[in-house]
């Protein structure tokens, strides 16, 4: 069982996060919080949505409104999409870098753009930068 899955009756949610259960009703419509939905129609909260009602709860109580609370929340959704997406792009990129060592140096051109180079070729203007680290080298810093 994650943190994501979902388990605990409205009751239960309301406890854990220390609200009264018609408040988790009004956050659901508002769409703070969307707990799953069982046949019954019952609602379904996870450890993560009984977090994200302590969050607004904390914020609430720090003056801020319902729309900002929805607004903060949304943000912070979005951001852990990028930084999902951003994991899985590293990977990819790491992986191709790997696959391909004849693809691995790169310059920087004189507009910021990154132009792959072949090996043993040079740059045509002296303001280029080559940027070269062989295969199980470490990044400068990073002794470990």
């Amino acid at each position: 069982m994650d943190e994501n899955t979902r388990v605990f009756v409205i009751s239960m949610a309301a406890e854990l996060a220390g609200m009264h259960p018609q408040t988790l009703r009004q956050y659901d419509r508002l769409g703070l919080v969307s707990p799953d939905r069982t046949p019954g129609r019952s609602r379904r909260y996870s450890m993560r949505d009984v977090a994200k009602l302590r969050e607004i709860a904390e914020l609430g109580a720090e003056g801020v409104s319902l729309e900002g609370i929805r607004r903060i929340i949304d943000l912070e959704d979005h951001v852990r999409t990028l930084e999902s997406r951003l994991r899985e792009l590293e990977s990819a990129l790491a992986d191709e870098l790997l696959n391909r060592p004849g693809r691995r140096i790169f310059a920087a051109g004189s507009a910021g753009e990154v132009i792959s180079m072949r090996a043993g070729t040079r740059t045509r203007r002296s303001n280029q930068i080559v940027i070269w680290r062989p295969l199980g080298s470490r990044p400068i810093g990073d002794e470990k």
